[in-house]
């Protein structure tokens, strides 16, 4: 690889080529290096479950006899096309009797239990302020279009993507059997609803910091924020009793609640509620259904075409029961051996990490002192969990049944599981992704990162690369992760998962600082047509700079270094050709950013990038040191 073009633009010079002849598979929004890893496990996975569909290969248990069940209705098209929306029409039919409030408040914990809209939403997870017990927490509904920036009256895609949505909306309700006119009224004020709603929810970049999360209140003043949905009813139904606690994510959204929700806004709520439901099920019922139904979506991505039948159907079931095709996953193609050596790995950096925060120059000696104990503290999981979740073991497909009226079920089942972990102990060792996940993740409620199976191979990790090439692949990402422990909103958490101040003043205004110099090196950058939001994405950037610094010091230790390989790996793993509607999406709602900049500006803030490839002040990819961006 030519020097030279290193020196004008990193991630280019490794992905170039490969860039100009790539192709986006038309049901795809992009191609790269963590796609490309989805489709062969996607196409390992789906080879097995047919196998296993056909008998020729035994079905190892009876969690995965159940997978097979539900893959077997999923991808039944000849079934589902001749059920038509009949499976769908029963939840249609129970939106559309509601005449009041009254009617809603008698069913309104069977339409939580059973998945179905409502203005608001509930859920269970660790309390923010004491880590190892689950708390309720309440937080607003999701918007028709992808953030609330999308309804400023100046948004370029806006009214296009809001045409789109309707029109498909329309013609779901003729799918249906819906008069036309009647469709078009409740379409409507479906839409008119959503845009009461948008001005007070969260945009994407609120929704990153965490320490805006944390908004506590009463049982009885949370309730108090609806005078006609009886929230202290369903919150007793749901957990047992209405908790002296609940954690409202959005506050200023639940302020308005009386303001949004009432006798006068019923119509169109329940209009809304009607519209989101029908959206919500059309992957379960015919192929025609699905091919409407998925319209938006494609709009979103930019992607031509849906996913073929059979994907998609392997997409339904996989996701149904991630943990169990996990589980096989990880035991198959991953292995116990293979566990321990990228245990070893992780520990190993962690180790890396230590050093450099005992070595750290800005911190004070009281705060680094428990910086290093969050560390000594961090849970490492790696390849797959030791257990299954109890919950799938009350997963049983009724196979005489249509797809859609299992997925129901099953879905109902999983939300009772959910509401009854309040108030119990948290399982710091539950995973919320499967083996077979090509991603990797820190969780600050519990202290832990996880390193799913399937994301532990090339390019990113193999026996057959140099240690300086998977220093520059799963080092770099391993160390992101533990970065994330201290980036601006991981800091904000202790050893426990508790969110709780750590830091001294000074430490904490040093740290501030240096986080905005990162926000600043990001906001406003230019791609594709559009801007990076530098404080949606500064917590994944600290992350990566932490990640990148950190494996680079773990390579250097090595005996057999090649810092020019770990760069060109590091380069190698990001690159991804995404379509222009995809990369605008990602612009306005992804932490991450764009994968060049990803690729290009870290590289940029260390020493050692300058010294490998001699990059001069001449040259595009220099920086001047006082720019450079330095945090861990």
């Amino acid at each position: 690889m030519e020097q030279t073009k290193i020196k004008e633009d990193l991630y280019e010079a490794v992905n170039g080529e490969w860039i100009q002849a790539a192709e986006i598979p038309a049901d795809k929004p992009a191609t790269g290096g963590f796609q490309d890893l989805v489709d062969g496990v996607d196409e390992l996975l789906m080879t097995d479950t047919k196998k296993m569909q056909a008998g020729s290969v035994k079905i190892p248990s009876k969690l995965m006899q159940e997978y097979i069940d539900y893959f077997k209705l999923a991808n039944d098209y000849k079934t589902r096309d001749v059920d038509g929306a009949t499976p769908m029409l029963p939840l249609l039919k129970r939106v559309e009797a509601l005449q009041d409030f009254s009617d809603l408040n008698q069913q309104l914990s069977s339409w939580v239990l059973d998945g179905l809209p409502l203005p608001f939403g509930l859920d269970v997870d660790a309390d923010m302020k004491n880590a190892k017990v689950n708390a309720l927490f309440a937080a607003a509904p999701s918007l028709i279009l992808p953030d609330k920036t999308y309804y400023e009256a100046d948004h370029p895609q806006a009214q296009q993507l809001m045409t789109i949505f309707k029109e498909m909306t329309l013609q779901l309700f003729a799918l249906a059997g819906y008069d036309a006119a009647y469709a078009e009224k409740v379409t409507e004020e479906a839409v008119h609803f959503d845009r009461l709603l948008a001005p007070h929810v969260k945009s994407a970049e609120e929704n990153a910091d965490y320490s805006k999360m944390y908004n506590p209140e009463s049982g009885e003043a949370f309730v108090a924020h609806s005078s006609q949905l009886q929230l202290k009813e369903l919150i007793e139904h749901l957990i047992g009793v209405l908790p002296e606690k609940i954690i409202v994510t959005e506050p200023a959204y639940f302020q308005k609640l009386n303001e949004l929700v009432n006798p006068e806004t019923f119509p169109l709520m329940k209009s809304w509620m009607l519209v989101m439901t029908l959206n919500a099920l059309t992957g379960y019922l015919s192929e025609e259904f699905r091919q409407v139904g998925g319209t938006y979506g494609r709009a979103l991505s930019g992607a031509p075409e849906a996913r073929p039948q059979e994907k998609a159907a392997y997409y339904l079931a996989s996701g149904r029961f991630d943990q169990v095709v996990g589980d096989y996953y990880g035991k198959h193609y991953f292995g116990e051996q293979a566990k321990r050596d990228v245990q070893q790995m992780v520990e190993s950096m962690v180790g890396i990490y230590q050093e450099r925060l005992s070595q750290n120059t800005w911190l004070s000696p009281e705060t680094r002192e428990k910086a290093i104990i969050k560390l000594k503290t961090l849970g490492i999981h790696v390849g797959y969990p030791d257990t299954i979740p109890a919950i799938y073991s009350q997963f049983h497909v009724e196979k005489e049944q249509p797809l859609l009226h299992n997925a129901l079920r099953l879905s109902r089942l999983s939300r009772e599981d959910q509401f009854s972990k309040w108030n119990q102990l948290v399982d710091r060792e539950e995973w919320e992704m499967s083996a077979d996940t090509v991603n990797a993740y820190y969780h600050p409620f519990r202290n832990i990162i996880v390193f799913p199976a399937a994301i532990l191979q090339a390019p990113f990790y193999s026996l057959e690369q140099s240690s300086s090439q998977n220093f520059g692949g799963i080092g770099a990402v391993i160390a992101h992760e533990i970065s994330h422990a201290f980036d601006n909103n991981g800091a904000l958490f202790d050893e426990f998962g508790n969110l709780n101040n750590w830091w001294t003043e000074s430490d904490k205004k040093h740290f501030q600082a240096l986080a905005d110099d990162m926000i600043a090196e990001f906001d406003g950058l230019e791609i594709t047509d559009g801007k990076v939001n530098g404080k949606l994405t500064v917590s994944e950037n600290i992350a990566d700079a932490g990640g990148l610094s950190c494996a680079l010091e773990a390579a250097k230790k090595e005996d057999q270094v090649d810092l020019a390989a770990f760069f060109i790996n590091w380069a190698t793993i990001w690159r991804m050709k995404a379509r222009p509607e995809y990369t605008q999406l990602l612009l306005a709602i992804d932490v991450h950013a764009p994968n060049k900049l990803r690729a290009n500006i870290q590289a940029k803030n260390l020493k050692d990038f300058y010294q490998t490839f001699d990059i001069q002040p001449t040259d595009a990819m220099y920086l001047a040191p006082e720019k450079r961006v330095s945090i861990w």
